[in-house]
């Protein structure tokens, strides 16, 4: 799969859904890992995945309402 179908694909309802999904579990593990160790470099993952996330599930929503003639950006 080349970057572009991947980034085809993530522009779909389904590949938000899985990318904002799986962004929001690998926060979680990275957050329980910081919290353990204290970690910094672990909490800056964890936020910036968090919004990765956040951002991928808003996305989504966005094209719920407007439909599929609204691309989300």
């Amino acid at each position: 799969m080349t970057l572009k179908q991947l980034k085809a694909w993530h522009d779909t309802k389904k590949g938000l859904m899985v990318f904002g999904v799986v962004e929001l579990l690998i926060a979680y593990v990275f957050a329980s890992l910081a919290i353990n160790s204290g970690s910094l470099w672990q909490y800056f993952l964890t936020l910036v995945l968090f919004i990765g996330g956040i951002q991928n599930f808003l996305k989504l929503v966005t094209k719920y309402i407007h439909g599929n003639k609204h691309k989300a950006k």
